[in-house]
């Protein structure tokens, strides 16, 4: 939502995606103000076919789409052995399937005219493996990976890839991982999404492969590097845990 406020107030058409056409219906009047052509699209992103309906769908309204936000994705909380194994797959289609492939349907165009940003929204979670998130802090792994890897196979064709890395933000992430209770969020001051987007927004249009959002999470980030493998895993856990 903070995001597309940004594009809209910077003069840039959008095409909106997400499960409740009337959050986006709401969205979308709510950025009237600023004149920009606004399409919204209702559609469940953790569903296989919806990367290509989605193309399919601007395609055949003839649009150039200049910029991809890979936004969509969600968490979950608890062990692993004990998890919906049906939410560890959408999960898994969410945050790794649907992504590469809006990334692999919009990226020839791109290359094709000369210009493009595709932002991927990764988190400080690829860093490290995430005991009680096992499985969201593994494909966040991948979206840092896999971002880096092909923002290198494009240098010099004018498309810049972002792999965007916010720590615990203010949003509804927490509600709708159930991971309200963890000492990695409870009683702790969140940036808010508005302070994420605007960052995510500069560091996409300055090109930035990695932007790490906050100086504590960039610290934590690189430390984690010279950190023991096993450490690494006792302090997620800790910080993780109730």
């Amino acid at each position: 939502m903070e995001l597309a406020k940004i594009f809209a107030a910077n003069q840039t058409n959008l095409v909106l995606a997400a499960r409740s056409e009337a959050k986006l219906i709401e969205l979308k009047n709510e950025l009237a103000h600023y004149k920009v052509n606004i399409l919204v699209v209702a559609l469940d992103l953790s569903q296989p076919e919806a990367a290509i309906s989605l193309f399919d769908y601007c395609n055949s309204k003839q649009l150039q789409i200049d910029y991809l936000i890979n936004n969509a994705g969600f968490g979950d909380y608890g062990m692993f052995v004990s998890g919906n194994w049906n939410k560890q797959e959408e999960m898994i289609r969410l945050n790794i399937q649907t992504l590469t492939h809006l990334t692999h349907l919009f990226l020839p165009s791109m290359v094709k005219r000369k210009y493009g940003r595709i932002m991927n929204v990764a988190s400080t979670a690829a860093f490290q493996p995430g005991p009680l998130m096992s499985v969201y802090y593994a494909t966040k792994a991948y979206v840092l990976s896999f971002s880096e890897a092909i923002a290198s196979e494009l240098e010099g064709t004018g498309v810049s890839v972002t792999a965007l890395c916010p720590g615990p933000t203010e949003s509804g992430f927490q509600n709708a991982a159930a991971m309200n209770e963890s000492k990695i969020v409870k009683g702790r001051k969140l940036p808010t999404s508005k302070e994420v987007a605007e960052y995510a927004y500069k560091s996409m249009m300055k090109g930035k492969v990695v932007a790490i959002h906050g100086f504590l999470n960039a610290l934590l980030a690189t430390a984690i590097r010279f950190t023991p493998r096993f450490l690494v895993r006792k302090m997620v856990r800790v910080i993780q845990d109730k």
